[in-house]
């Protein structure tokens, strides 16, 4: 296996093409890379190395976003198109400079999580063939608790990208009319990720309760657009659901930046509500674009980070609520079926 060492910053180039394997030094880290000529995405010439290249590229506005924070990996060992399995605990054989996350769950039994602290867990977590990120929403030192909000806002079947579009912004007027600072992202795949940033204390199951709550209060005023009904067998076509269920505890979504493996290699990425009105599609972010995307906006995900402000203090809609506080430290409820979402 051939050795590269770079002292300088890292980016895309740190990763040499022409060779199928590499070891690298990444801050002082060994990182062995492997079947980087492997196609991931076939029909358009993208590779196992193309998308290592992608997360080196973007891991300085990327890396804030995930670290500190349990990461679930799904693997994708022969690309996008191929099967996939889920893997949460940090496999015995990982380097020692790898970061893990310890979380008990209802079981009792305590899994550790690896996290991405750095660029070299990042590239190490994406050779596994991880294509994207599923952290979770509350850091290791409280995972029980989160520092955000969201609204996964999906399609049902016969329901267009267009009424994707307008239900974001029905999600976005009514947070500004409760003074909630939200943010939109595409998820990459069909929909869009509404996110409030709020101050950490509320239980994720307090954070889950107040997001069904408003996301069944939204749709109810918007009935031919919105639903909030979540069994899919009374769902009803051609509406947008506001899915408040990707609040739960042991959830999970893609995070921000994350490659999905869909046709194209669309990127989950923040927008503007200005682009939203405008008419953004999924397909204007990719694997290929982002990275100069980045360069002239940079990051519009920023606020979201743990220490920006503004960030909106749940406590005053949470009293008086009948919600009980779940565990604060990972011992939580058990997720529904299904960790990780669009």
């Amino acid at each position: 296996m051939a050795r590269a060492r770079r002292d300088s910053p890292p980016s895309g180039e740190l990763i040499p093409r022409g060779r199928r394997d590499v070891t690298l030094d990444v801050g002082g880290h060994e990182v062995k890379l492997t079947n980087l000529d492997k196609p991931f995405w076939p029909e358009l010439g993208i590779t196992k190395g193309d998308l290592l290249r992608y997360y080196a590229s973007v891991a300085p506005v990327l890396l804030p976003h995930v670290r500190d924070r349990a990461m679930v990996m799904r693997r994708y060992p022969d690309g996008a198109a191929g099967p996939s399995f889920f893997m949460k605990r940090a496999p015995s054989g990982r380097p020692a400079w790898i970061e893990t996350c310890p979380i008990e769950h209802a079981s009792g039994n305590v899994i550790d999580f690896p996290m991405v602290q750095n660029l070299a867990a990042l590239l190490w977590v994406v050779n596994l063939g991880c294509i994207d990120l599923n952290e979770w929403y509350g850091r290791c030192d409280e995972p029980g608790r989160p520092d955000s909000l969201h609204f996964d806002l999906d399609p049902t079947p016969g329901a267009t990208f267009a009424q994707l579009r307008d239900a974001a912004l029905v999600v976005h007027e009514a947070l500004d009319a409760l003074g909630m600072p939200n943010h939109a992202k595409t998820t990459g795949s069909r929909g869009i990720h509404v996110y409030v940033p709020i101050t950490r204390g509320p239980t994720q199951e307090q954070v889950w309760e107040l997001a069904k709550h408003l996301s069944t209060v939204i749709a109810k005023r918007h009935p031919r657009l919105l639903t909030a009904v979540y069994a899919k067998a009374r769902r009803p076509p051609k509406r947008v659901l506001v899915d408040y269920n990707q609040n739960a505890w042991g959830r999970t979504l893609a995070s921000v930046y994350s490659v999905r493996p869909k046709p194209d290699a669309p990127v989950s990425t923040p927008v503007t509500w200005n682009e939203v009105e405008r008419g953004v599609e999924i397909e204007d972010f990719t694997l290929k674009s982002v990275p100069n995307r980045l360069k002239k906006v940079g990051d519009l995900w920023k606020p979201m980070l743990p220490r920006s402000n503004p960030r909106f203090d749940l406590s005053p809609l949470l009293q008086g609520s009948s919600t009980r506080a779940g565990a604060s430290r990972g011992r939580a409820r058990r997720a529904p079926r299904g960790s990780s979402g669009e």
